[in-house]
């Protein structure tokens, strides 16, 4: 029983090993040192006035992106922060003209992206908003769903 035959060449096999041998670093050499990284900052703390201008902003119509920049904290937090001071919230959806104006652009073949790119929300927001009102909606394909 020939167990190599025409088959059997290690020749390729060694070559590779050798060229990932000679990538590897030298074991007689010190190892390198360790990456510097950065550690971990401790959450940025908003004081009282900060605060009170944070909400202040807010209620002044910027948006929790645009304070979070200003105040160098995540939107998360700014929503948090408004939260835990009883803040009213201001929930962007679409006005009824908006959702007729939603309606006629799918009715004429837009994709709900689209629509909600041309209205300034969500798909999901133009999707909700045509169920509500009983549309048929279209699959990716254009398709309408069974």
């Amino acid at each position: 029983m020939d167990l190599g035959g025409t088959y059997y060449n290690t020749k390729p096999q060694v070559e590779a090993l050798e060229t990932l041998l000679r990538k590897l670093p030298d074991p007689t050499e010190p190892a390198a040192p360790a990456v510097e990284r950065p550690k971990p900052r401790r959450a940025r703390q908003l004081d009282a006035d900060q605060v009170q201008e944070l909400i202040a902003g807010y209620e002044a119509g910027a948006t929790v992106y645009e304070l979070g920049g200003r105040f160098g904290i995540e939107r998360r937090t700014v929503s948090n922060i408004l939260h835990r001071y009883g803040v009213p919230m201001r929930r962007r959806g679409l006005s009824p003209e908006q959702v007729d104006d939603a309606v006629h652009l799918y009715n004429l073949g837009w994709s709900l992206a689209r629509v909600g790119g041309h209205l300034g929300v969500d798909h999901t927001t133009v999707l909700t908003k045509l169920r509500e009102r009983g549309i048929p909606t279209r699959d990716t394909h254009g398709r309408p769903r069974s």
